[in-house]
């Protein structure tokens, strides 16, 4: 499936300027926010996103009139890669596919943690945003289970809100996150 079949990748490209140095700057914001808000959470300050993105808060504004606009392009924008991601590792091995990608998701939750919590679940986005994370990775889970390597006895639903419960938790560092979600996918393997 193209990436391009997903609702988010047309938001993503709706909202993307089309001039290759404001995409440039556009993509720069993107990647400052992300940095910030899963630094600094939804308080994260407009101008140190500038800042590091390396243009001026008159960039950002053009770019993003208001806060909420930037929390949507980040949380739409983390969407689509992740969606990206799901068609990227389609055709590889069924449970290293699913794994590297339910590792993205568990990346991604952090910053759509500070996202979702500056948007209070409001945003005409989350919809669509939700239809095609599960239209990418609900089949690198079905593949995973008709190649008899994951588990029958769960939906996609299941295993993302599994995942979303590890992430919420606090960690020590980004190691025993990934250590503790290796121990929760044990448990939605198949015996070998």
């Amino acid at each position: 499936m193209p990436a391009t079949s997903f609702p988010v990748s047309e938001i993503v490209a709706a909202r993307r300027p089309h001039r290759k140095d404001a995409a440039r700057n556009y993509d720069a914001l993107l990647t400052a926010a992300r940095e910030a808000f899963a630094e600094h959470g939804a308080d994260a300050s407009l101008e140190d996103v500038a800042r590091r993105a390396g243009v001026g808060i008159g960039t950002l504004y053009r770019n993003f009139p208001t806060r909420r606009d930037l929390f949507e392009s980040v949380y739409a924008d983390e969407v689509n890669s992740l969606c990206r991601a799901a068609v990227d590792l389609g055709e590889g091995d069924p449970w290293e596919a699913l794994t590297a990608w339910l590792n993205r998701f568990a990346g991604y939750m952090v910053t759509k943690r500070a996202v979702r919590e500056a948007l209070d679940g409001t945003s005409d986005i989350f919809q669509s945003c939700r239809d095609s994370m599960y239209a990418a990775g609900g089949p690198l889970l079905e593949r995973a289970q008709r190649a008899g390597v994951a588990r029958t006895d769960m939906d996609f639903g299941d295993l993302l809100r599994m995942v979303a419960g590890i992430t919420a938790t606090a960690f020590e560092d980004d190691a025993q996150r990934d250590r503790v979600l290796a121990i929760a996918l044990d448990g939605v393997r198949t015996a070998r």
